[in-house]
Formats: structure tokens, sequence, C-alpha cells
């Protein structure tokens, strides 16, 4: 390999034969080109949907109250109940829960109400909420404090407040904390500042919620002992459809509901979802490598061709080798190492201008495409492909070696 000989016979090629040299390196040097694109678009668009997972339990669920659709024990199908206070005690002596989390919003689900602060007023989410859903939503305090257990028990009038609530209701230096908003007639005492975590959707309702403490906002809005819904993250090693399934049951009994009536109770189970986009971009990426290999392996395959045309225009020279004492191991090695060089030479390339396109279009895109971050490839797998490259390299001038040691010294110095 470090025979200075055998290096100047590779490059006296090389110079040779040029064009021919750069359309031969150039299938490969696309090939790993497109291989790293296609890694880095992948985990791009993967960085992008897991953001909306940042900051979540992702062994958690949410489930909240629908329709009945079947009779049971005499009353009629289409029969509304409510979630109440008895059922978070209840539901909270399941082994299988970690944390049980109830929650309550004026207007419903995504419901949006005034908030007003001197002559300002803006629209927001008004959420009564539990200390320990910070537990199941990661929530990033930028000033002064979260919701406390002091806070529930004494019903306090507090508030935590989004970053887009602090933009419509106070001026850029203006400090919230300490001072009040007004919600359908109750002053509310700011005692802290959320900035969102990731971004996409989920980051921009974050931005403009008010969350009150539960057992205030039960109180100051009238909702008796009503509960909206739970956000409830199961234990380590219980998997979160398993206690979802027994919480289904236990509510179902405590309120009549059939328990083969599927419908009566409704549920989004984060582990579920982060499953199927896991697989999702398992397949894609299995998908990227079946077809980036088999785009090396077409300019690998072009690789050994052209050195089967070389070795038979050196055949004359491969026969004055051997004549003179070469062994078929040194001929061997000289046509594997050219052929190893070739690759990993237009595969290297091929790597370097690939990592540089992906780093320019990160730049190009900053923030600004949150369902694309970060599209770049891993050093790992850049190593594997380097490592990849050599053997198929070597693979490809197997085959034009073993053809060159075959052909007798006497044979060879016969050819034209």
């Amino acid at each position: 390999m470090f025979d200075l000989d055998n290096w100047q016979e590779i490059f006296a090629t090389i110079k040779k034969n040029k064009l021919r040299t750069f359309l031969t390196s150039l299938g490969v040097g696309w090939g790993i080109f497109m291989l790293v694109i296609m890694l880095g678009a992948g985990n791009g668009l993967k960085n992008g949907v897991m953001s909306d997972f940042k900051g979540s339990a992702t062994n958690s669920f949410f489930m909240w109250t629908q329709q009945t659709t079947k009779p049971y024990k005499g009353m009629k199908p289409g029969r509304n109940y409510e979630f109440n206070n008895s059922d978070v005690i209840a539901i909270s002596q399941l082994r299988e829960l970690a944390i049980v989390s109830p929650q309550n919003q004026l207007g419903g689900y995504r419901g949006n109400n005034n908030a007003i602060r001197g002559l300002k007023t803006g629209r927001f989410e008004v959420g009564g909420v539990y200390p320990n859903i910070a537990e199941i939503q990661e929530i990033k305090i930028a000033q002064g404090r979260f919701l406390n257990e002091n806070d529930i028990r004494e019903k306090r009038k507090v508030c935590v407040i989004g970053s887009r609530v602090k933009e419509v209701l106070f001026r850029p230096d203006e400090n919230p904390i300490g001072d009040y908003i007004e919600i359908s007639g109750v002053y509310f005492k700011v005692i802290g500042l959320t900035t969102p975590m990731g971004s996409g959707g989920d980051a921009r309702q974050q931005a403009q919620r008010i969350q009150v403490p539960f057992s205030t906002f039960q109180n100051a809005f009238n909702f008796g002992d009503i509960v909206g819904w739970f956000a409830i993250a199961a234990n380590k090693n219980i998997p979160a459809s398993e206690a979802e399934k027994k919480v289904k049951a236990l509510v179902k009994e405590r309120h009549k509901v059939a328990p083969d009536d599927d419908l009566a109770v409704g549920s989004w189970n984060m582990e579920k979802q982060f499953n199927k986009i896991n697989g999702l971009f398992k397949g894609i990426s299995w998908l990227i490598w079946f077809v980036g290999i088999g785009t090396l392996i077409a300019g690998v395959i072009g690789i050994s061709n052209i050195m089967l045309i070389i070795v038979k225009e050196r055949t004359k020279e491969i026969g004055v080798k051997r004549a003179l004492g070469a062994t078929p191991s040194s001929v061997v090695g000289q046509i594997i190492l050219e052929s190893v060089f070739l690759t990993l030479m237009a595969g290297y390339f091929g790597l370097v201008i690939g990592i540089g396109f992906l780093e320019g279009i990160n730049k190009m895109l900053g923030e600004d495409v949150p369902m694309f971050k970060n599209p770049t490839v891993d050093l790992n797998v850049a190593l594997v492909s380097l490592t990849v490259l050599v053997i198929s390299g070597a693979l490809a001038g197997l085959i034009p070696a073993r053809r060159a040691v075959a052909v007798l010294p006497v044979e060879a110095l016969r050819a034209e």
C-alpha cells in the first residue's frame, strides 16, 4: 500500500485518462451525494415532526367524555355525562398511573375568551390546571413561578400567562409579574410568564394560554365539580395503552356506560402517536439506505467495468511484472488499491459536497420552517458510508485483479 512505485502508476493512469476517470468517479460521487442528501432530508423532517413531542411525556394520554352510543342499564344511547372531582380521586388510586391531572377550559377545547387589562383586550385560552401538568407537558418559566399546591388548596386568584398574552396586554418594557388581568369579571394576579417549548401549532397554543388553579377555576367560573378532561401519565414500566384501558373501564363503570361502548370516552394516546411516527421514520430511513446503497452499487459497478478495461490495456505491462518476479498477490493488491483509491476519493468529495449542501439549506431555512429542522447527517453515518465505499472499492477491483493474475506471463507478453 505504501509502495511509491504503485502510487506513481496509479496517478499516471489517472492523468492519462482524465475524462474517463472523472466520468467513472462521478457515479460513485453522485451516489454518496444523494445518500447524504436523502438522509439529511429525512432527519430534517423527523426533527421537525418530533419537535411537537418535545417537552411532553410520551407515556401519557388525554381523556374526555363523549355521548354514549349504546343503551345500558335502562338508559338510552345519546346520553351526555361529565367527569367530576370524585373521578379524580378514584382514578388516582389506580396503581398503573404516575400522574393524574384534571383540566378545565372556558369555552371548551381550544375555546377563546376575552382577557382585559386597562384599555387592552385579547382573546386567549383560559384553563384551570393542577401543578402536576408540568410533569406531563414541560412548561418553561421565563419570569416568576408556576402554580403550586397552595394555590390549589387556598383557591388563590392567580394566573400564569403565555408570552403572546404579555405581548398583547403589556408594553414591551412592562413587567407583568404582580399585575392583574380580568377574565369574565374576575381579577387574577399574574405570578408567572411562560415561553413556548418546541415549535409549530402547540407552541403557538402555549404562547396564548392563561392558566389558573383548577380549584379557583371551578369556583370563579361556576363549574361546580365538573372536570373537562384528564391528562394522565402511566408509570415507567406500564404501557400507556394498558393504563388507558384501565382508566376507561373505571370511568365507564362509575358513569353507567356500557363496557363495550368505545365511543363514549374520547382519548388521545401520546405513546401510540409517538410509536407511529417513530415507526414511519424508521421505514423512511431503511428506504433511503436501500435507494442510496443501490445508487452506490451502480457507481461501483461502473468502476469495476473501467478497471476491467484498464487491466486489458495493461496486460502486457502486467506480463512484464510477472516475468520479472512480481507475485500474484502484489498484482492483485495494485489493482485493488487503485480501485479503492478511485472509489474513496469520489465518495469523499460526494460526502463533503452533500454535507456542505445540507449546511447551506439549514442556514437558509433557519427557524422559518418548523416542520423541517436541522437536516444534518450524523458523523457515524458518514464514517459508515466511507467504510462501505472502501469495501465496495475492494470488491470492485477484485474481479479485474483475479482476471489479471489468471493470464500467464508468456501470453501477457504476446498481447498487443
